[in-house]
């Protein structure tokens, strides 16, 4: 019984370490978003919009701050061809974690989150909620035709504000208005661009795999230039929609503030990877780059609700340089 509760636990480690809990803030803080958009029309607003619970609340961006770990197993599964010489110490690689138990459990945790947003919360979110798992197994395979894997996954992540915003309660129709698109075009941009940067790293192997990534197709020298001229792409794309009035808040001092300190971390990430050619010495230049696309996330909650994306803001910052450091560990070295 002893040697089984062992295993039991080796196994949950491996899978937890494999969940890369940094990501968590990808799906987590776009998530937020639409939680805060939803209650931003619920207070401000005369539509069917209603202000939330605490508990609902709760459920949500438990779900949502889970999601990308729980889908990541199967991303992995995915990718071992790659991940063999892109990240030889992932546990699914070495051995340490087992595919078929680590893919059951993932569709165990999914049928669950199922059953949570059917019962408790709005069933419009299943929608959003299955989509996000189907593209997250698309995305595998469109990373490797070139621009089509940027694209893929800034919808996969879209995903989590929309489900953010219909689990919460009713919703006034249509669903989709000017607006509400203007939102989730700005959370695609984001992170079809950061995504973009992640494939740096994984040039060679890639490469060897037969992955034709953005990256790949140019090579090292033309997508360092590339990602200076998609470094400015976040701040031009807002100018845009806010001045053609297709987001219905005003801006305030805290979004001013946050808006200039996430444009001067895209900026620096631009530079970095502009000049660091050595796959090898990515990493911190991805700290920054996860960290300028989340805190950029937090940034638009500020439109919404300053204190939370104050918040949101300073917390992201500093939990993704600490989870990011422990997976930089020696013992870990190869995950990221």
């Amino acid at each position: 019984m002893k040697i089984f509760f062992l295993k039991v636990f080796s196994f949950l480690q491996a899978y937890i370490k494999s969940m890369r809990l940094y990501y968590a803030f990808i799906t987590g803080i776009p998530g937020w978003l639409g939680l805060s958009y939803y209650e931003f029309i619920a207070k401000n607003f005369k539509t069917v919009e209603i202000e939330p619970h605490l508990d609902k609340k709760l459920i949500i961006l438990s779900l949502l701050f889970l999601s990308w770990g729980i889908n990541q197993i199967i991303n992995d599964y995915l990718g071992l061809k790659e991940d063999r010489i892109n990240a030889p110490n992932r546990p699914m690689v070495t051995g340490e974690l087992n595919p078929f138990f680590a893919l059951l459990l993932s569709f165990v945790l999914i049928i669950i989150s199922i059953f949570i947003v059917a019962a408790y919360l709005e069933p419009i979110a299943l929608i959003p909620l299955l989509m996000g798992v189907i593209l997250n197994v698309l995305y595998e395979y469109a990373k490797g035709f070139g621009i089509l894997g940027n694209i893929v996954f800034g919808l996969m992540i879209t995903l989590a504000p929309v489900f953010g915003f219909l689990s919460v309660g009713p919703v006034s129709k249509p669903l989709f208005t000017p607006d509400r698109l203007s939102v989730l075009f700005m959370v695609w941009v984001l992170n079809g661009i950061m995504t973009y940067y992640t494939y740096f790293k994984d040039y060679h192997g890639d490469k060897e795999a037969g992955k034709e990534t953005l990256v790949v197709k140019v090579g090292l020298k033309k997508a360092g230039y590339l990602g200076i001229i998609l470094s400015y792409l976040p701040v031009i794309t807002f100018i845009i929609i806010y001045s053609n009035g297709l987001i219905p808040a005003k801006l305030n001092n805290v979004f001013i503030i946050l808006g200039i300190l996430t444009t001067i971390m895209h900026l620096g990430t631009g530079v970095m990877f502009f000049k660091r050619k050595d796959p090898k010495n990515y990493y911190h230049s991805l700290l920054l780059n996860f960290r300028a696309c989340i805190c950029a996330h937090a940034t638009l909650i500020a439109l919404f609700n300053k204190e939370l994306a104050l918040i949101l803001f300073i917390v992201a910052y500093i939990l993704i340089g600490y989870i990011f450091h422990i997976y930089k560990n020696e013992k870990v070295k190869g995950l990221i």
